[in-house]
């Protein structure tokens, strides 16, 4: 297959790419802005392979995307180019509204332009997987989880963004008969993860005697995936999803923030003993403005319908990203210098900036 892949440079997407072009010989076209979370390097393995090509771009770009997609003339398009983070959204919400929401759409009309020139045979075997998150459904009570059919109410403007982008891939599919597919993941986790995100921020925190912060009463819950399971899904679903559908994947892997961060220090404690116990570096924080209580996916249709099912359990996946991060210095630690040196994000201590004024980012 010839596939396109958006954010192909961040952490779910450098996955993905090493997977369809390492794994399976597909061609890939690999288009993201390399944003601070997007770093090049994470596609090292992929450099010079026959059929790998990479376009530093805006997704934003109408112009842009309308030419790389005439130009290669893919098969499928995999979007995943996001700004994602809630906390950065809690204290700069325009960038997301331009690139979850606007990016969306510029890719949407690209594709939607595309198939206007493939024959009926090629148009009946294009897919566009529309890559999102569980957060778009909001908070759940103690019991239950989430379903394709659970109805969509975000608390964040990330998940707000996310929201309105999942909806826009669905009226194209409904409007114009754009073969769109929908995916919606539990929180991910594994090698090559941006800095300011929990486990690797806490791993590094852990490995450098810093304090581990915890927001709130360290409760909340999510599911856990890693992120080799959940490329794995995505490429069944480009493969074998029907498009209109959605698809939930999760790891059937809940835990407390608090658990995830206990099981970091174990484990990192097993695999480099330090002084104490890193569990002593645990420190209370102020919680995240209007931080969800709990997350978990219900992935049986995808599990059914597709043929996938996660494989790695959360012991295994802690182990082994833990393993990462301990073997690759040279690749974190210029992000942790230079780039984000794991300082507070989210809190509400600046006025909003004019959403006028706000630069978009993919």
């Amino acid at each position: 297959m010839r596939l396109i892949v958006t954010g192909g440079a961040g952490f779910i997407g450098s996955a993905l790419v090493r997977h369809l072009v390492l794994d399976l010989g597909h061609e890939v076209l690999v288009i993201d802005k390399l944003t601070y979370a997007g770093d090049r390097r994470t596609l090292a393995a992929c450099e010079g392979r026959p059929g790998f090509a990479f376009l530093r771009a805006d997704i934003c770009d109408a112009d842009a995307m309308h030419r790389a997609f005439a130009d290669f003339a893919p098969d499928a398009v995999m979007h995943l180019a996001a700004e994602s983070h809630v906390d950065r959204s809690i204290a700069s919400a325009a960038p997301f509204i331009q690139t979850n929401v606007m990016g969306t759409f510029a890719l949407l009309e690209a594709a939607r332009a595309l198939l206007a020139g493939y024959d009926e045979a090629r148009r009946g075997r294009f897919r566009f997987l529309h890559v999102s998150t569980d957060e778009v459904f909001g908070s759940l009570g103690p019991t239950g989880a989430f379903t394709e059919a659970t109805p969509y109410d975000p608390r964040s403007p990330y998940s707000a963004s996310k929201a309105g982008s999942d909806h826009l891939a669905r009226a194209w599919h409904e409007t114009y008969g754009l073969p769109t597919i929908v995916t919606n993941c539990s929180n991910n986790y594994g090698p090559f993860h941006f800095p300011e995100k929990l486990i690797p921020l806490v791993t590094l925190n852990a490995l450098e005697g810093k304090p581990l912060p915890v927001y709130g009463d360290g409760g909340n819950i999510r599911d856990w995936l890693f992120v080799e399971d959940h490329v794995r899904a995505l490429v069944a679903a480009v493969t074998r999803g029907v498009p209109g559908q959605t698809y939930n994947i999760g790891g059937r892997a809940e835990r407390t923030n608090l658990q995830v961060v206990h099981a970091i220090c174990d484990a990192l404690d097993r695999l480099r003993p330090a002084a104490a116990p890193r569990r002593e570096l645990v420190t209370f924080v102020a919680d995240r403005p209007g931080h969800d209580r709990r997350y978990a996916i219900d992935p049986s249709k995808a599990e059914r319908e597709l043929g996938w099912h996660a494989s790695v359990t959360f012991e295994e996946g802690i182990e082994r990203t833990l393993a990462w991060y301990l073997a690759n210095e040279a690749w974190w630690r210029p992000l942790r210098e230079q780039v984000y040196s794991g300082q507070r994000l989210g809190l509400l201590d600046a006025a909003p900036a004019p959403a006028a004024d706000a630069a978009g980012a993919a």
